[in-house]
């Protein structure tokens, strides 16, 4: 398999390469400042950048108060555009740079675009700050004081105007906007409406002094603006060079998507530098197509808008540049783990609790069968009766073995019980299970090793039969345990089996952030026995314990059928969230897995998780993870039991998130899958 083959490619996928320059100021020396910027312009089409931005009146510096009165500094900054432009030509980048521009009789502070040699457009600043340090409007004329929509620079007629869309004819969603500084803290900013106007990246040029606690505001309105307005923020301040005179300067560059931060440079750096990141101009157009608020705003509040065309270069190329989960219903960063866990855990809890008060419930029955999603389920019965003022011994918890159940956790069941202090049972299913299968006809009760679908299903189907009419003798109700992985493969049997309960607390989450719910329950609720064996649950190995152990001994492995819950758990995500090709699902899955010793693990993450995938097996697990999501199980998630939403975009309610028909077909993905991905 080529490594050059075209599906390695980040452009291939819908990326734009984009990059926050901080080069290094020198004081009111345009001529000094241009040698900075093409350097910097070089690096970026070096690194395979479409797109960098600069700060504000990079060219000049900011900080030269009444110098930029200077017919001679002025006349300057023009030249050395036309230098930028050629540099961003050779390069094959386009270039945004910060300016004072005359037009007419008045100063504008502007973001100048280059491209293709020449300059695309300039946007003026809109708003002027005149208050505390700033004195902008004794130099400066705001954007809407103009009497023109056009500026001359070296000759040619451009367009001058705010909220000019800057978009790519030759790559579909490349589509930019430009803000200047004071722009985006205006409470209105120039931004939203370019948003709504179609850019899905946004640039904001700024000087932007730093004091104490100024770059995490910062950060919050670049993090908030993305995520407002369903795009990618690119933001860029000055550093190193400017005066100090009265002010300093730290040159943050941060570039945030859909509020989620890509990349953030160095602050209080000595040398100029970029901060490089990979912006999914896809996944926004994705994002806001399913955004039905963002659609009515445009209508409501947007504006025409004038649209310069470009064309950009190929696009970036070799490996990813951007953070990418390897799980991502599982955070990385151990403080926002553990946050994750407190609300996923707490949401669980308080759903259970107003079910039970809407039904004056004072008693549960739950199946516990020592595996992770019944144990799951069981702490958070637990904890619902702690808060209720309920006697855990409400909580009827019964292990029911069958032909195929290990001594390992049936141990796990029981001990798991005592431990919770809850009233615990044990019914042996096999006595049951053989009449049935007697009564069918079936090969095993006449002694022979069939163990197919149906020996599974009687097993599965009668443990919640029994769970059924134990609530009707004890007044209680069902507690389901599937979770959100299982739901997403069909996983469970239908009907009066796994599928069904009167309640599901675990159907919103995520077999991969069960794992961690309860290692994170167990570290902050419990010790000795308790922890040790929710310790010995996490050690085992998933299974539904429905076929006899070979002659091997190994035991029935429910990944070695539906494949790896990380990748299942990876595809899930990509594919109901953001509605991703399978193609472009399988090559973020290669870029997060291919590697296991890069990047970061989610915290207590054991050795025996930290995998890697090569491409052949990410492909193998997500071509059936299509025909099982989308052909196979649908009438399943049709007939849900009511339960929580906990995980962003992870509801398969069909009262929720995910509505689908139960007869619908895999093959448009699957024939995308095969069309796009190389074996």
């Amino acid at each position: 398999m080529a490594k050059t083959h075209p599906f390695h490619s980040p452009r291939t996928h819908g990326f734009v390469r984009v990059a926050a320059a901080t080069p290094v100021v020198h004081t009111a020396d345009p001529a000094a400042n241009a040698e900075e910027h093409v350097a910097l312009i070089k690096q970026a089409g070096a690194q395979g950048v479409d797109l960098i931005v600069f700060p504000e009146l990079s060219l000049s510096g900011y900080a030269i108060d009444d110098l930029l009165m200077q017919d001679a500094l002025l006349a300057e900054v023009e030249r050395q555009i036309a230098v930028l432009a050629e540099a961003a030509e050779m390069a094959g980048v386009i270039a945004v740079v910060g300016a004072p521009l005359r037009n007419g009789d008045a100063l504008y502070n502007c973001a100048v675009v280059l491209g293709s040699g020449a300059v695309l457009g300039v946007v003026p600043k809109t708003y002027l700050p005149n208050y505390r340090e700033y004195y902008e409007k004794r130099w400066f004329a705001p954007a809407a004081s103009r009497s023109e929509d056009t500026i001359v620079l070296d000759g040619e007629s451009v367009d001058f105007a705010p909220g000019l869309i800057f978009e790519a004819v030759d790559r579909p969603g490349f589509v930019f906007a430009a803000e200047i500084c004071e722009d985006f803290w205006a409470p209105q900013p120039p931004s939203t409406r370019a948003a709504l106007a179609g850019a899905r990246i946004l640039l904001n040029l700024s000087a932007s002094n730093i004091v104490i606690g100024k770059a995490d505001e910062r950060a919050v309105l670049c993090a908030s603006q993305s995520m407002r307005t369903l795009s990618a923020y690119v933001f860029t301040a000055s550093g190193w060079g400017e005066s100090t005179t009265d002010l300093a300067w730290d040159g943050q560059a941060t570039i945030h998507e859909l509020g989620a931060k890509l990349a953030e440079g160095e602050r209080f750096a000595l040398e100029s530098h970029l901060t490089v990141a990979d912006i999914d101009v896809e996944r926004i157009g994705l994002d806001r197509l399913r955004n039905g608020t963002f659609a009515d705003c445009a209508r409501l509040e947007g504006e025409p808008a004038t649209v310069v065309p470009f064309e950009a270069g190929p696009g970036p190329a070799g490996d990813l540049l951007r953070p990418l989960d390897r799980f991502p219903f599982v955070p990385d960063d151990p403080a926002r783990l553990d946050q994750d866990c407190y609300e996923a855990f707490n949401i669980q809890v308080q759903g259970l609790m107003r079910r039970m008060k809407a039904t004056n419930g004072e008693k549960l029955v739950i199946g516990v069968s020592g595996g992770l999603d019944s144990t799951q389920a069981l702490l958070v019965a637990c904890r619902a009766f702690d808060r209720l003022g309920l006697p855990r011994t409400g909580i009827l918890g019964y292990t029911l073995p069958g032909f195929a159940t290990s001594e390992g956790t049936k141990s796990n069941a029981w001990a798991l019980m005592k431990a919770l202090g809850v009233t615990g049972a044990e019914i042996d299913i096999r006595p049951t299970a053989t009449t049935m299968l007697e009564a069918i006809g079936h090969p095993f009760a006449r002694g022979e090793p069939v163990h197919d679908i149906t020996f599974e299903n009687v097993q599965a189907g009668l443990r919640t039969d029994y769970l059924f009419r134990l609530a009707n003798q004890n007044g209680a109700f069902v507690l389901g345990t599937g979770d959100l992985s299982e739901l997403a493969l069909g996983w469970a049997t239908y009907g009066v089996g796994d599928h069904m309960s009167h309640y599901n607390v675990n159907g919103g989450v995520a077999k991969t952030l069960i794992r961690h719910l309860i290692r994170w329950v167990a570290t902050k609720e419990y010790e000795g026995e308790a922890a040790a064996v929710l310790q010995a649950v996490l050690d085992t190995e998933i299974s539904p314990e429905l076929v006899p152990a070979g002659a091997d001994g190994r035991l029935q492995s429910t990944e070695a059928t539906v494949g790896p819950y990380a990748l299942n758990d990876f595809f899930l995500f990509y594919i109901t969230r953001f509605g991703l090709k399978p193609s472009k699902v399988a090559y973020l899955a290669h870029q997060a897995w291919k590697d296991a010793a890069t990047g970061h693990w989610p915290t207590a993450t054991p050795d025996a998780e930290r995998v890697e995938y090569d491409l052949a097996t990410i492909k193998h697990w997500l071509r059936k993870f299509l025909f099982r999501f989308f052909q196979t199980s649908q009438f399943k998630r049709s007939a849900l039991p009511n339960g929580p939403k906990v995980v962003t975009g992870g509801s398969l309610s069909p009262r929720g998130d995910w509505r689908a028909p139960s007869d619908a077909t895999a093959r448009v993905w699957l024939d995308e899958l095969e069309a796009n991905v190389p074996e």
